[in-house]
């Protein structure tokens, strides 16, 4: 499998929002303190009040469910988190067990449901709704783990074509997991396939947050050739800054079929500004796009050029990474 097709597309300039707008938005807390991973104003936290930085990468479980070392190599090269590739024919029991395999090696386990990819471009995606009640049917699972486990409820939910819906979808998605008892931190993708180049995303998102009654949600941008400058990296982290709004970089590489990437940028500035990032992918991309491999065949003594930029470089998984508190120095059950 790969890294989701990306259209070529175009940063989008949005205006500052007003400094009493930005004090307001800092000041918010989160009615989560104390039951799992929450935001507070711009930052992700932990239920004890300690702040959490995602660092780490994309594992393709649904596709690659043999390759089960890998929960335990990622951790092994520095990584605190793991963004885990569901599909909605993945069941109950199954997704227990990779929480257990997260747990069982320290993981923060971010879960993500990849069949609304590139939805109104793509034959086959389903809506967010559709992955809403996916996640509901999680319920008896996913109740309990608010400390250990991160819902992102589609990735890439559109493409570039009619994204105008996307904060009304957003929206109704949360509020249908939430309606069901799920108080998990929520991780939502933007638009053109995760860039949100149009700044649907970076728009809305206030209104998004001030949907959800728990007050928590985290907005994932995906960083592929949109984000091809300096100046277009800060751009758009200057404007959740603003904001006072969390962000984190769900998905990003060092090339890709859209254009060069500044993956420089994107690392540094991110650990600057305490905002976390997960790279794609682990392993096992095909059609093109086997470059964006962190790691050949799956082995970690074989780390790919990117592999080495991402885990090993200036500001990498393994200089910034902490281990979420929550795991207390020593395994979890």
């Amino acid at each position: 499998m790969s890294a989701a097709l990306i259209a070529f597309a175009f940063a989008a300039a949005q205006p500052a929002r007003s400094e009493r707008s930005e004090r307001s938005a800092q000041s918010r807390q989160s009615p989560q303190d104390g039951v799992g991973l929450h935001v507070s104003g711009r930052d992700i936290v932990e239920a004890d009040g300690t702040s959490f930085v995602m660092r780490g990468v994309s594992h393709p479980y649904a596709w690659k469910k043999d390759q089960r070392r890998s929960f335990a190599d990622i951790k092994e090269l520095g990584a605190n988190s793991v963004r885990v590739v569901l599909t909605s024919d993945v069941g109950a029991d199954e997704v227990a067990g990779v929480i257990s395999t997260c747990k069982r090696h320290r993981l923060i386990c971010v879960l993500e449901n990849h069949d609304t990819t590139g939805y109104g471009d793509t034959d086959g995606a389903i809506t967010l709704d559709e992955a809403a009640d996916y996640w509901t049917g999680l319920k008896r699972v996913l109740a309990g783990q608010e400390r250990y486990v991160v819902v992102n409820i589609g990735n890439e939910p559109y493409g570039n074509s009619d994204t105008s819906g996307w904060a009304a979808a957003t929206s109704g998605a949360i509020r249908k997991l939430r309606d069901a008892g799920l108080k998990h931190l929520i991780m939502v993708d933007g638009p053109n396939w995760g860039q949100d180049w149009s700044g649907i995303m970076r728009g809305n998102a206030a209104s998004v947050l001030d949907s959800d009654p728990l007050r928590n949600i985290v907005f994932s941008v995906h960083m592929y050739g949109a984000y091809g400058t300096a100046a277009k990296v800060t751009d758009y982290y200057d404007a959740f800054r603003s904001a006072g709004l969390p962000l984190v970089v769900g998905e990003f590489g060092w090339k890709h079929t859209d254009g060069d990437v500044d993956e420089d940028t994107i690392i540094n500035e991110a650990q600057s500004r305490g905002i976390g990032y997960l790279g794609w992918s682990w392993s096992g991309n095909s059609g093109g796009v086997e470059y964006l491999d962190t790691a050949t065949g799956f082995d970690p003594g074989r780390l790919t050029e990117w592999g080495r930029r991402l885990f090993n470089g200036a500001n990498g998984i393994r200089a910034t990474s902490k281990e979420a508190t929550v795991y207390g120095g020593s395994p979890a059950d």
